[in-house]
């Protein structure tokens, strides 16, 4: 069994979280800029098993695609097409920046910390994932 892939991506930077080998536990792992975004993936598909990747699918209020899917679309056609034996899923990722944010006040962190949106990044993600898990029996 291969991990999990998530990717929180944004116009700037992507937060990725993955899972365990047994896919039993979500765990944020980094923040990549974009522009080396694929390079990453190649190189962590090629050293890692990976079963699925997971993308956050920014939705508004009324469950249509929101502004930043102008910039996510055209990234999960360019995944498809690099990796087209992955299978690639959507999953909704409204809320989970303001989760995210509430998951680092809880955790004590200080204002400062806050404020890393690369942090936020990561959490976002491993929200992503953890959402994806709750929902799917794999």
């Amino acid at each position: 069994m291969g991990r999990i892939l998530a990717i929180d991506y944004g116009q700037k930077r992507a937060g990725i979280a993955v899972t365990d080998p047994l896919q039993l536990v979500a765990n944020g792992l980094t923040t990549v800029h974009v522009k080396d975004i694929w390079s990453f993936l190649s190189t962590y598909i090629t050293t890692e098993s990976v079963d699925c990747i997971v993308v956050g699918e920014p939705r508004t209020m009324q469950n249509l695609p929101s502004d930043a899917a102008r910039f996510i679309d055209p990234f999960v056609v360019k995944l498809k097409k690099t990796f087209p034996d992955m299978k690639i899923v959507r999953v909704d990722e409204r809320f989970t920046s303001k989760m995210a944010h509430d998951t680092m006040l809880s955790a004590g962190l200080s204002k400062t910390q806050r404020r890393n949106k690369e942090l936020v990044d990561t959490i976002s993600a491993t929200l992503i994932l953890q959402s994806y898990m709750n929902t799917t029996i794999h």
